[in-house]
């Protein structure tokens, strides 16, 4: 009788221990799912500066950063703040070498329990920049897509 008592005494120790292992089973999954999230973020970044460059060599945009801008925020709409820098400096379509274009101020919240107790605030990424050489602008031999 003593066996069946202690038998009934743990009847819920089970449903506890299930709950707490599956508490850190997903909180380090959600770990991981931002972390992959924050890699994603640091990839996508480092694309929009590239496909900013791209259309602003291509597109003759020596004065137009809002088109670059919005270009790079398809890819990205976290992009705020970019610098648009062509050189050398002072330069006109036909005489410019390439353009440097810098993603700053890009922020990265997490989402995952974890990381949203120790804090709330979000973590700066790294500056993002992009040279290119200058092309023939306006003259993309294979397609005028990119500057429609």
């Amino acid at each position: 009788m003593n066996m069946l008592n202690l038998h009934k005494d743990q009847s819920g120790a089970q449903t506890v221990e299930f709950a707490l292992a599956l508490l850190v089973f997903l909180t380090f999954l959600l770990g991981i799912t931002d972390f992959a999230r924050m890699l994603f973020t640091w990839n996508a970044a480092n694309e929009a500066t590239r496909a900013g460059a791209r259309f602003a060599v291509v597109c003759d945009n020596t004065g137009n950063q809002a088109d670059v801008l919005a270009k790079m925020q398809a890819l990205l709409p976290q992009i705020n703040t970019i610098s648009l820098a062509w050189e050398p400096a002072g330069c006109t379509p036909a005489t410019c070498e390439g353009v440097t274009v810098t993603i700053t101020g890009l922020n990265y919240q997490w989402i995952s329990p974890i990381a949203g107790l120790a804090s709330r605030a979000p973590i700066p990424m790294p500056t993002f920049s992009t040279f290119l050489p200058r092309e023939i602008m306006r003259q993309d031999p294979n397609s005028n897509a990119i500057c429609l």
